[in-house]
């Protein structure tokens, strides 16, 4: 087992960044470099979302730690060919990775995604299983290669419970441990040269972005559906939520119910569904 390993990290929290770097420092390893993309795909403008995370991310990274925040996947491959890595784990950085930055690290780039793969690949995986009323959620580790999502799987676990009021803050007390524990295993495979196990691509699944659609309830849906729609807006962001028009009147819909209860009775496919938290649409 190799010792020491030089790793870079790239994600998109501060929270995600901390339990990275802390399993990498538990075990024995060096962080030397946190990346994070400026914007939601690479050429873009800064937007306003990355320019309050970076200075965020500023004020958590360890002292000696550097922060990228590269312009294009051509220019953070420049960049960290400078650290001379053994391995970068990635978990939700937005931009698709070319060959020349997998290439880069000396072990190659490993990938935290919250879903049992092959199921959900793409970026969007907890939306989904949110989206589909899924009651767990799964994590793998596993390689990257050219594709999204379908390299060798180095660790996974399921069963994470996904509850019916799920937020991001909800939901990472139950991820962190999990993920800590697989990228653990995963660290020490990649270290002892374990290649992975190849993912079934006959039963792999899709979880991109929400289509716009989406955005809007449509009532010839079934009341589980709508509710986990509204599920899928609020996880998304406190005060998000699909349009419904009710009597000529444009509604954000934030919170709903499916037992009778104090709100706005919306008939839908397969019977009724309370708005119980609104706002103007």
């Amino acid at each position: 087992m190799e010792d020491h390993l030089r790793i870079g990290i790239a994600s998109f929290g501060v929270r995600e960044f901390q339990a990275i770097h802390s399993v990498c420092r538990q075990e024995g390893h060096d962080p030397l470099v946190h990346v994070y993309s400026r914007s939601m795909r690479p050429g873009r403008p800064t937007d306003d979302h990355a320019a309050a995370a970076v200075g965020s991310l500023l004020g958590a990274i360890p002292a000696g730690v550097d922060l990228l925040v590269p312009g294009s996947p051509e220019g953070l491959a420049r960049a960290l060919a400078g650290y001379a890595l053994d391995l970068l784990v990635v978990y939700g950085f937005n931009w698709k990775l070319p060959p020349s930055v997998l290439a880069t690290p000396r072990l190659g780039v490993i990938n935290v995604h919250c879903s049992l793969l092959p199921a959900y690949r793409g970026p969007a995986p907890v939306l989904w299983a949110i989206r589909n009323g899924d009651r767990h959620l799964g994590v793998t580790v596993h390689r990257m290669d050219e594709d999204f999502d379908t390299g060798p799987v180095l660790a996974q676990q399921d069963g994470i419970p996904i509850p019916d009021n799920v937020t991001p803050d909800i939901l990472w007390p139950r991820l962190q441990p999990v993920i800590r524990r697989l990228l653990t295993e995963s660290i020490g495979r990649i270290s002892n040269g374990v290649p992975g196990i190849p993912q079934d691509h006959s039963r792999a699944s899709r979880a991109g972005l929400m289509e716009a659609e989406f955005s809007v309830v449509d009532r010839t849906r079934t009341a589980r559906e709508i509710h986990n729609q509204v599920r899928t807006f609020r996880f998304m962001g406190a005060g998000l939520g699909p349009t419904v028009d009710i009597d000529g009147r444009a509604l954000r819909v934030l919170r709903t119910a499916l037992t009778p209860a104090d709100g706005i009775r919306l008939d839908c496919a397969d019977g009724p569904l309370w708005i119980t938290e609104s706002a103007p649409g």
